[in-house]
């Protein structure tokens, strides 16, 4: 039973609407076009909401979409039937009112489909019904019915003869097609070889003696020019053995114990804090602790977009033809059309570093999205599916929902309490790196840092964060903050529980007056359940306001396991009715893959989830903010 049959345009306009058992269908598609339409993630024709299953198609021609939903319970196997036989009634039937494309017409418009569409569902629902059943065959009518029972006794003699007659059989033949590749040969070339090749003085030769015979035959021929090309192989090598003069590197120099010695100089065993040429490195961000937009554009771009400059008089003659393309129309798109195009769209989306499944389903989102859409006569189908690409490649990077940290933790403010970040991820990401590039940025913008050191497994790990807390101390001093102390660390050492020293630390900065507190954890797979239940059990039980997933940007398919698996985890594993699951994701290493810059389109792709942060660098203000269309050119980049 169906729960309710919609029609309407990509305006917005409800053409038609069938209610069966729910009450309303408001919800189930306003979600669809939220996640799915506006999202550009039409590669798979079916989206879940709640408890309801919803199939929709597309038709791009006269700009309508058809939606069915049903519970997902049940098997429906008509519903594809359906939705084609509708389609093809209704567009046929009220061709001429949509063709008119405009919105008072689509409303003056009486859309009478209700008896048509009874009927269709009528066919549908018995031509599944009156599908035959599949019946279990008898005995009787098996095979192994006509056979007597004294053919399937087993004899092992008579097995072994057989066996043995069938060796030599195979044997016999593998000698004759020998003989036949060989008898054919012309008569020069059997002058030149003397006897046959099968036969010795009248005698016949084995067959071992044979391949022996012929591999001398071959190795005659062909060895004479290798043998060459060996010797003089051998004299260049011999020529260029040794160089003519040592070479001088610029930088060379005696390998004394003072040049080689980096480490930082000591009195009385403290280390002595020289932190002046790192403030001079570190001061990269833009005006009050701006993150700069990520730029992904490297010399050669911007030389080939200098020297192709357009002119006025081209501008001009592109606004004409823009208008006469938009003017004159040409065929519609077919599937046919876009199969070569696409194909190549996806190897190149894989080779950028794309995960190999989601390359397939954009590559069918476009597909979908540009069917039966009227082409015109100035554009070609590869430049008309390379646009529609990086249109639905720009939106699946600009999410639904957008993280702005600096007007939440103002918010958080004026609650009086602190705003709380927790970082998961897989080990070796860069999460405490990171977490002090955000921490420092933090600063920057004038909010107070408490870091939470909760990776209590990791050798090393409070003390990389107690580094980073005293250099970000040495930027940040009291002084300047009216003697406040702006960036602290948390910690108590190692083996003990992660999610009650979170807790402590999220009290202890709500009594101190923190502004943020940053919580590091250890880095886990996304396979070991163990670990990723102590991580459900960390963000269960302190409920932080951001949960971010660092990931690296050299994965590719790997990228879309760990997301996957990051958040069914923290779904199975948490002991609340609604599981908090991943909020956004800050992506590094991000300066080390040039343009392979897929991982960002798969993350989020996948959980729909913002990239919040991008790391670009080792410094502290190597952190940026992701610019879409930046990302898009460089992945379109042949």
């Amino acid at each position: 039973m169906l729960d309710f049959f919609t029609i309407f345009s990509k305006g917005g306009l409800v053409l038609w609407c069938f209610q069966g058992v729910s009450d309303s269908c408001t919800g189930p598609v306003n979600a669809l076009i939220r996640s799915v339409l506006l999202q550009e993630r039409g590669g798979n024709n079916s989206f879940t909401h709640e408890a309801l299953t919803l199939k929709y198609k597309l038709d791009n021609q006269f700009e309508l979409v058809f939606v069915v939903g049903f519970q997902k319970i049940l098997t429906l196997t008509y519903v594809d039937k359906l939705i084609d036989d509708v389609h093809r009634l209704f567009r046929d039937k009220y061709r001429t009112e949509i063709q008119q494309q405009s919105a008072l017409s689509l409303l003056n418009g009486t859309f009478d489909f209700q008896n048509d569409f009874l009927r269709l569902l009528r066919e549908a629902e018995e031509s599944s019904k009156f599908r035959a059943p599949t019946t279990m065959k008898k005995f009787e009518d098996s095979e192994k019915a006509k056979k007597p029972v004294k053919s399937m006794i087993e004899n092992r003699v008579e097995k072994q003869k057989e066996k043995a007659k069938n060796s030599k059989k195979r044997g016999a033949k593998k000698e004759g097609s020998d003989s036949n590749t060989v008898a054919p040969n012309k008569a020069v070339s059997a002058e030149k070889s003397g006897p046959p090749v099968g036969a010795e003085n009248g005698v016949e030769l084995s067959k071992e003696e044979l391949v022996r015979r012929k591999r001398e035959e071959f190795m005659q021929k062909h060895g004479k020019g290798t043998e060459k090309s060996s010797k003089s192989l051998k004299s260049d090598a011999s020529k260029e053995k040794g160089k003519k003069a040592p070479r001088v590197w610029p930088l060379g120099g005696s390998a004394n114990e003072e040049v080689l010695d980096y480490s930082t100089p000591t009195t009385n065993g403290t280390p002595e804090v020289a932190l002046t040429e790192d403030i001079n490195l570190i001061r990269g961000t833009g005006p009050g602790g701006q993150l700069q937009d990520l730029d992904c554009s490297s010399d050669d771009d911007e030389a080939a977009q200098t020297t192709t400059k357009p002119s006025t008089t081209k501008g001009t003659l592109g606004g004409m033809f823009g208008m006469l393309k938009g003017l004159v129309g040409s065929k519609s798109l077919s599937r046919e059309d876009m199969e070569s195009v696409l194909e190549k769209m996806r190897d190149h989306l894989i080779a950028k570093n794309v995960a190999a499944d989601i390359a397939v389903q954009l590559c069918e989102s476009v597909a979908n999205k540009l069917e039966g859409k009227v082409m015109g006569t100035f554009s070609t189908v590869t430049s008309t599916v390379k646009q529609a690409l990086q249109e639905s490649l720009v939106q699946i990077l600009q999410p639904q929902r957008r993280v702005d940290m600096l007007r939440d933790i103002m918010d958080a403010q004026r609650r009086h309490r602190p705003y709380v970040v927790t970082f998961c991820g897989v080990n070796g990401v860069g999460k405490s790196t990171n977490l002090a590039k955000i921490s420092f940025w933090l600063l920057e913008n004038g909010f107070s840092v408490l870091i939470a050191a909760c990776d209590t497994f990791r050798a090393g790990a409070v003390e990389q964060l107690r580094t980073h807390t005293r250099r970000l101390s040495a930027l940040h001093p009291p002084e300047q903050h009216n003697g406040r102390t702006m960036v602290q660390l948390f910690e108590k050492g190692y083996g003990k529980d992660a999610a009650g020293i979170a807790m402590e630390a999220i009290a202890f900065a709500r009594n101190q007056g923190f502004d943020v507190v940053l919580v590091d954890t250890a880095g886990r797979m996304q396979d070991n359940a163990p670990l990723m239940t102590a991580l459900a059990k960390l963000i269960t039980v302190n409920t932080p306001d951001l949960v971010l997933f660092v990931g690296e940007a050299l994965v590719g398919n790997e990228a879309v396991d760990q997301l996957v698996k990051f958040n069914r985890a923290l779904a199975d594993h948490s002991m609340a009715q609604t599981p908090r699951l991943i909020d956004g994701i800050v992506l590094t290493k991000f300066d080390t893959i040039d343009d392979k810059v897929g991982a960002a389109i798969s993350m989020t792709y996948i959980t729909s989830k913002p990239i919040v942060f991008v790391g670009t660098g080792q410094t502290y203000c190597d952190l940026r903010s992701l610019n879409a269309k930046a990302v898009v050119a460089a992945l379109m980049k042949a």
